[in-house]
């Protein structure tokens, strides 16, 4: 066995015979050479590093990398001496793993790490991979609520705490952000992303990737981010999880690809593909997205990863008739690393022997994930994550449970409040406080927290009694459901027994306010969790509905991982509020805004649908021939003839304890020349009401005539203003080539002269408007 000391003896020998080949080769298809990366801004030392490794590595080794396990044995145990763990194990030994996940805490990472540095041939470090999607002991809030803050430094510090205790645990590479833009709340995993608007959606995306990878993705704090899922899983059919995709060129320059150009401009480490079908292509094997468009017209130079067994998958597809040839497609379409199908492993050596999959390919798939280690620290030091002290102190730390609370409170929106019934009295009231979820503490958590501890969650039951002036009565009314686990897909909601609603009715009666806690447990949403109905799960509303009958002074506060339909609540209830899944310090971010210690400045990054008949539902529709604000002389429009067009609460929409006032709105188009256009935007906003408050000021234009048809309106700029009653702000924004074009049905990036409609406001359907002319 090589030492590590002679390896890297024969590293250095073998750079500078590599790299002047490498820079005088003909280029193969599909491959980027070293000249090529390094004038992409690459590190030249880190290439040479690699060109060396690459040419003492064997086609086994090389193919070994592509090779991602999850983690097959107990590691407290000896190792596997027969069956699936043995084979592991052995390939483990041999160097033909590249990556392992859902390996965590240093002493399982380490053990991981030794035998892959230490028992294998030229001791090539793992890189090991963790769903670390809004935190990881210390929960953040669930990324659709993250979103609802529109706060990218807050989304960034969120993420940061994140890699800061991922890293202390082991892990350097998380499978996250998911970048998936989505109109359709029954997908469960629009908790996962950042909404339903591109622009909103890509600055999220880079401020999560920003605060995973850092300034130095060397350091030990910090770790490699996943853009993902590439592309169009948030489009599938009728919001089912795994579903067909369907969709134009249009709607996938303009509305799916944004994120992910952004998250390769800011040096996203690595991507994941998807698990839908694309043009009728699996994303896994459609080389198209991956080599066509990702690795060549963008230059994206690091490695894509598959997702969960999305490989084998493709036999269930009906596009590769078995194993073999699943593993040729995804190899010859650009996926780069395996995630738990094992066909990389069992069946590349010989596709390459047969002449199937070009070993340059395997080649250059290697190259990019030893490239990512590389940039990573890992060949300096393989157990730079592996440190027990700092596990001990960082996890859970009091800092970090500091940033959560501050992100937890921006995120949430207050989506009414009739008779300023919110903030609420800090003394001499009588509250009553109902619903299962108002004590849960692990519903709050939110799903995709796999390594946070059960009920660690503070409730809002114990926020709230921090607040002694008032005397808080509990009552459960009913519970949401049955019982259920993390990885249980399916969970058993309560649909029948009211027998506690008597206790709520009566509690209720006696009190001056209500504030009933409603929505959805931690697991009803996320992966493989879609709903066809989205209004309050079980018994709830009908819980709703009986207090209200004895008193109507209720705060709803709603716990959900989904825009809901609440058309009821609306009509009825003064004061709704958006609390999300906050996590681990849910109950205090909603005790703090409900007594208006911190004031509400949220806004939604979804549209609140008024049923699920009008889902999807999304704010930059197209407007029809037959538009949705018909003329008085038009008989057949596009509407529906029981429910209106408009959402229940629209993108953007949220309220403050103060108000707003927009005025003075100014448009600057004396740059308004099509090839360097620069329209200067401004309006005063003033805040005219009785607290100090924070407004989300929104930007929106409109297209007007188009070679290809634009949205009635898109989001191109916001800032967040903080103001003192009484005072006004001058706001300013800048539109210029990259915020009035948009792409061709030929993929080109056009700017065409033409009428232009700007509208700034506080939400998406409450704007002031003027126009300008590109010319």
């Amino acid at each position: 066995m090589m030492k590590k000391s002679d390896f890297i003896f024969v590293s250095i020998l073998c750079s500078l015979f590599l790299v002047s080949c490498n820079s005088s080769s003909e280029k193969p298809e599909g491959v980027t050479t070293n000249t090529t990366i390094v004038s992409d801004g690459l590190d030249s030392k880190i290439e040479a590093k690699v060109d060396s490794l690459l040419a003492i590595m064997t086609l086994e080794e090389k193919i070994g990398q592509m090779n991602q396990y999850n983690g097959f044995w107990d590691l407290t145990g000896p190792q596997p001496k027969e069956g699936v763990a043995a084979k592991k194990y052995e390939h483990l030994r041999k160097g033909w793993v590249g990556s392992m996940l859902n390996v965590r805490g240093v002493e399982d990472v380490r053990k991981v790490q030794k035998i892959a540095v230490e028992e294998s041939r030229l001791g090539i470090p793992l890189i090991i991979g963790f769903d670390v999607i809004h935190g990881y002991k210390t929960m953040s809030p669930i990324p659709l609520a993250e979103s609802a803050s529109w706060d990218m430094e807050a989304i960034r510090k969120s993420a940061e705490v994140a890699a800061l205790e991922a890293s202390a645990a082991g892990i350097n590479w998380t499978f996250a952000p998911m970048l998936d833009i989505s109109r359709d709340a029954r997908w469960g995993r629009v908790m996962e992303g950042g909404g339903e608007d591109p622009f909103l959606g890509s600055k999220i995306g880079v401020a999560r990737i920003q605060g995973f990878q850092g300034e130095d993705l060397s350091a030990n704090h910090t770790i490699a981010a996943c853009a993902k899922h590439f592309a169009g899983y948030g489009f599938s059919e009728s919001g089912r999880d795994y579903n067909t995709v369907d969709v134009g060129t249009s709607t996938l320059n303009n509305m799916i690809f944004p994120p992910f150009v952004a998250a390769n401009k800011v040096g996203v480490k690595t991507f994941m593909n998807s698990f839908n079908v694309l043009n009728g292509i699996p994303a896994t094997g459609n080389k198209m997205l991956q080599r066509d468009i990702l690795k060549g017209d963008w230059g994206f130079n690091g490695f894509i990863v598959s997702d969960w067994g999305s490989i084998t998958e493709m036999i269930a597809h009906g596009y590769a008739k078995d194993g073999k040839s699943a593993a040729e497609m995804a190899a010859n379409a650009g996926s780069d690393m395996d995630m738990e199908s094992y066909l990389y492993v069992e069946h590349l050596a010989d596709l390459v022997k047969e002449g199937k999959v070009k070993e340059h390919l395997i080649e250059d798939s290697a190259r990019r994930i030893l490239r990512v280690k590389y940039e990573l620290g890992l060949f300096d030091d393989p157990y730079k994550y592996c440190d027990a002290n700092r596990e001990k102190t960082i996890l859970g730390s009091k800092e970090n449970h500091e940033t959560v609370l501050d992100v937890a409170k921006k995120s949430i929106v207050l989506l009414k409040n009739e008779n300023k019934l919110l903030p609420l009295k800090k003394e001499g009231q009588k509250i009553a406080l109902i619903g299962a979820l108002a004590e849960d503490k692990n519903s709050p958590l939110g799903s995709w927290r796999i390594a946070a501890d059960d009920n660690t969650a503070v409730s809002v039951l114990e926020g709230m009694r921090q607040y002694k002036g008032n005397t808080l009565v509990y009552a459960k009314g009913a519970d949401v459901s049955l019982g259920n686990t993390a990885f249980v897909m399916e969970t058993k909601i309560n649909t029948t027994d009211k027998s506690e609603f008597g206790k709520a009715i009566k509690v209720a009666a006696q009190s001056d306010v209500v504030v009933m806690v409603l929505g959805e447990v931690g697991f009803q949403s996320g992966e493989g969790r879609s709903r066809t109905e989205l209004d309050l799960p079980g018994v709830q509303q009908d819980l709703l509905e009986e207090i209200y009958k004895v008193n109507k002074n209720i705060v709803l506060v709603l716990n959900n991982g989904r825009p809901l339909a609440i058309t009821w609540a609306d009509e009825h209830i003064p004061a709704i509020v958006e609390a999300w899944h906050l996590g681990s310090q849910s109950g205090n971010a909603i005790a703090q805004v409900l007594y208006g210690e911190y004031n509400p400045s949220g806004k939604l990054p979804m549209s609140f649908p008024r049923n699920v008949g009008q889902v999807p539902i999304y704010y930059n529709h197209k407007n029809t021939g037959r538009p949705i604000e018909p003329a008085p002389d038009i008989v057949f429009w596009s509407h529906y003839s029981d429910q209106e067009n408009s959402p229940l609460y629209a993108f953007g929409h949220g309220l403050s304890y103060t108000s707003f006032e927009y005025s003075n709105f100014k448009i600057d188009a004396e740059d308004s020349s099509v090839n360097t256009p620069k329209i200067k935007v401004s309006i005063d906003v003033t805040n005219s009401g009785d607290y100090d408050g924070k407004e989300v000021v929104q930007l929106y234009i409109k297209d007007l005539f188009a070679s290809v048809t634009r949205p009635v309106k898109e989001l191109k700029g916001f800032e967040m203003t903080s103001l003192k009653p009484g005072e006004t702000k001058t706001i300013n924004f800048e539109l210029n080539a990259e915020t009035l074009g948009f792409y061709d049905n030929d993929n080109n990036w056009i700017v065409e002269k033409g009428g232009f409609e700007v509208y700034v406001g506080g939400s998406s359907d409450k704007t002031i408007k003027s126009t300008f002319e590109l010319k």
